[in-house]
């Protein structure tokens, strides 16, 4: 497949969820609901998500070498069983780090988006509290830092 194609699968719904973003932000600014929009958003980046998964997987696959002619059964197995953990396994190596790391940062944000403010709110009324309250967001933090580990230990593998 060609470059324009591969630029084209990530292109597309990269402008399209930008323009989403400004609808969303226009309907924000013009006080009305941003119910749809957001749905819309939500989709955009599910089939980014998807066809860059796709992308990995195809130019993983892609060797750009024809196969040598193989002289025996055994040969054969062997050419396969190389095939396989050569290709697929290092894309889908690829595709798992990138989850890990990208899903724990989605986990990381939400946990102190929901920690942080109740912090600020605790140091606010009681000064002693600081350290407590900035232990939990800490610890929200940590959840993003454990997957970058996991994803460092991923490309370590593959």
């Amino acid at each position: 497949m060609s470059a324009l194609f591969y630029a084209l699968i990530i292109i597309v719904p990269a402008m399209v969820l930008m323009f989403s973003a400004f609808f969303t932000f226009q309907r924000r600014i013009q006080g009305r609901s941003v119910g749809k929009a957001m749905r819309i958003n939500l989709a955009t980046f599910l089939v980014l998500i998807v066809m860059t998964g796709l992308f990995t997987f195809v130019a993983s696959a892609e060797t750009g070498e024809a196969p040598a002619p193989v002289a025996t059964a055994e040969e054969a197995a062997e050419e396969a069983e190389e095939a396989v953990s050569d290709g697929s396994s290092k894309g889908l190596g690829l595709l798992a780090a990138g989850l890990v790391t990208g899903l724990a940062g989605i986990g990381g944000g939400i946990a102190v988006a929901a920690g942080a403010p109740a912090a600020i709110a605790a140091t606010s009324e009681d000064p002693k509290s600081f350290g407590k309250s900035l232990i939990f967001v800490a610890l929200g933090e940590s959840i993003a830092l454990y997957g970058v580990v996991i994803s460092i230990l991923i490309l370590n593998k593959v």
